[in-house]
């Protein structure tokens, strides 16, 4: 599973990508957490509002930071 964290650097793209972090170690998952902090490489994902989650490619949230437990809920499918 790769779970990529799209953001300029910002304090909610930081919270967003230990939030995803602490996520996957509590589910006990074999993920990998990547940041894209290029403009290019987040708009090609269609996203207008950072930070954003996407999981295996797929843009899960969007313009927000979401709750460990949330994220959780997302990475169990």
């Amino acid at each position: 599973m790769i779970v990529k964290v799209l953001g300029t650097g910002c304090k909610n793209c930081k919270n967003l990508e230990a939030n995803a972090k602490e996520a996957i170690e509590e589910l006990g998952l074999d993920a990998t957490v990547e940041k894209v902090e290029d403009m290019k490489g987040i708009m090609s994902y269609g996203v207008m509002r950072t930070p954003a989650l996407v999981v295996d490619e797929k843009v899960k949230v969007m313009g927000r930071v979401p709750k460990v437990e949330e994220i959780k809920e997302i990475l169990k499918g």
